[in-house]
């Protein structure tokens, strides 16, 4: 392996005419948190599609830990160690916390088995470690569908951890959260980026500026620029496509 855990290489996806994804070349590294920014239709969406074998490429590959993956079926994918975490959280809202995690933890990933089965010591650990990383151990045995929306996030991500996965995409955590739930899906970020590698989708800047190491613009499906998010909101073709629009 070369360090890098995702490359693309002249990945292009083209719908009827329309390049969604035109040429794009990324990578980054084992254990890096990468933000990617840009305005609406820039293919940020798609670009994640293309990673997780929901959509296959018109050209070009994608690299996962050095092998080609943009052949492959979704649960193959993600059998291979690629977790994403979708805008919308996609939990069961019937089942508490704990029964949520508990189901993710399942190697049988069957959920009445999950249900009518004692969890085996080590499930038990690991979902109490979860519980306490994603901050929800006091709404453990609550129904999720009372958690808050920012609450309900972080039970997503617990979910995804849950599955171990070697890198995870996020796709835009704070949509429609509060400023304090926004801060604490930033440090839930941070923290577990100390652990795994970490690629997240986001027009929040000031939650850009609260996680961001590296951040990729993109802009009509390439790379328009990287960098610290100091240099990309200073680069004058980034404050002409996508910064300046926010004013």
């Amino acid at each position: 392996m070369n360090g890098k855990i995702l490359e693309t290489e002249n990945l292009t996806v083209n719908f009827d005419g329309f390049k969604a994804l035109n040429q794009l070349n990324f990578s980054m590294d084992l254990g890096e948190l990468r933000v990617v920014i840009g305005p609406n239709g820039a293919g940020k969406t798609t670009f994640l599609d293309v990673i997780t074998g929901k959509v296959k490429p018109t050209q070009g590959r994608v690299l996962f830990k050095g092998k080609s993956i943009h052949s492959l079926a979704e649960h193959q994918i993600a059998r291979l160690g690629i977790g994403r975490k979708f805008q919308t959280p996609r939990i069961y809202l019937n089942l508490t916390p704990r029964e949520n995690l508990e189901i993710t933890c399942n190697r049988n990933k069957n959920v009445f088995s999950s249900l009518f089965r004692r969890p085996s010591k080590n499930e038990e650990i690991k979902v109490k470690g979860l519980l306490a990383t994603i901050g929800l151990i006091n709404q453990a045995d609550m129904a999720a569908g009372l958690l808050s929306h920012g609450e309900k996030q972080r039970l997503e991500i617990g979910m995804l951890l849950a599955q171990s996965p070697d890198l995870l995409l996020v796709d835009e955590p704070v949509a429609g959260l509060t400023d304090e739930e926004t801060e604490n899906v930033g440090n839930l970020l941070l923290e577990i980026a100390e652990s795994y590698s970490i690629l997240v989708i986001e027009h929040d800047m000031e939650f850009v500026r609260q996680i961001a190491r590296k951040v990729t613009v993109l802009h009509e499906g390439s790379v328009l620029c990287e960098g610290s998010i100091e240099e990309v909101q200073q680069d004058p073709r980034v404050i002409e496509v996508y910064l300046g629009q926010q004013e």
